[in-house]
């Protein structure tokens, strides 16, 4: 492993080389521990040659967000715009969540970089391509939001559960038990639905919700409430 380090560290430096270091950093570490002396020892080098690559610290994030949005899949083509947002959404999901700091640095960007813009483009266009008015357009990635990167604000982050389990993760099921008793009485309808079906068909106490099923779940309602309102020739001053 030490002669591989070795190996790696004596390539020469460029700017994908930099850029890579300082994504599987802030994959490791967090972009908060992010910087340029600590990527510079990473990378075997003096902090000042990092900046033949890149002038400062916000070009470098403004990289690291090249990198992961370019890891979004190409959009489909054909005439299935519905399955081809779906897809290209999904896919910006799997690289957010291999990198969990990246939808911040995007939305730090105070001018967005040109990937990002790519992307939200092309989203727009494959709309478009499907027929969509830009009216109807416009309002769909306005309903989208975060949702077009592939990331929703949950909100319940967390179960009773979490509350009654142990720092190994065990859960005490008399404590749990008594967490949603008491929740009930206070709060039935919060209660009822920490309390419905799990979606393997197991009870949901102790567990929680699969986030990739809530997640796709919530996306083909509003695929499907597009495909209908665009069916139907809505507009939204209602002519």
């Amino acid at each position: 492993m030490a002669q591989q380090a070795d190996t790696e560290r004596r390539k020469p430096l460029n700017r994908d080389r930099v850029l890579r270091a300082a994504v599987a950093r802030a994959d490791q570490s967090g972009i908060e521990a992010l910087s340029m002396r600590g990527l510079a020892q990473e990378l075997g080098v003096v902090p000042m040659a990092l900046y033949k690559h890149v002038a400062n610290k916000e070009q470098l994030f403004d990289g690291m967000v090249e990198l992961v949005v370019g890891e979004i899949d190409a959009p489909a083509d054909g005439p299935d715009w519905r399955g081809a947002v779906r897809e290209r959404v999904l896919s910006a999901r799997r690289a957010l969540l291999r990198h969990p700091w990246a939808l911040r640095a995007i939305e730090s960007r105070g001018t967005p970089t040109p990937a990002v813009l790519d992307y939200l483009d092309s989203v727009i266009g494959t709309f478009r391509r499907g027929g969509l008015s830009v009216d109807l357009t416009h309002h769909a990635m306005h309903a989208l939001g975060s949702r077009v990167w592939g990331v929703t604000q949950e909100l319940f982050p967390a179960s009773p559960a979490a509350d009654a389990a142990d720092p190994a993760g065990r859960v005490d099921q008399g404590e749990q038990a008594a967490a949603l008793r008491a929740m009930a009485a206070r709060y039935p309808h919060i209660a009822e639905i920490a309390t419905a079906r799990a979606h393997d068909g197991a009870s949901v106490v102790g567990g929680g919700c699969d986030d990739q099923f809530e997640f796709e779940f919530a996306l083909d309602l509003l695929l499907d409430g597009f495909a209908r309102l665009h069916e139907c020739g809505w507009s939204s001053d209602g002519g």
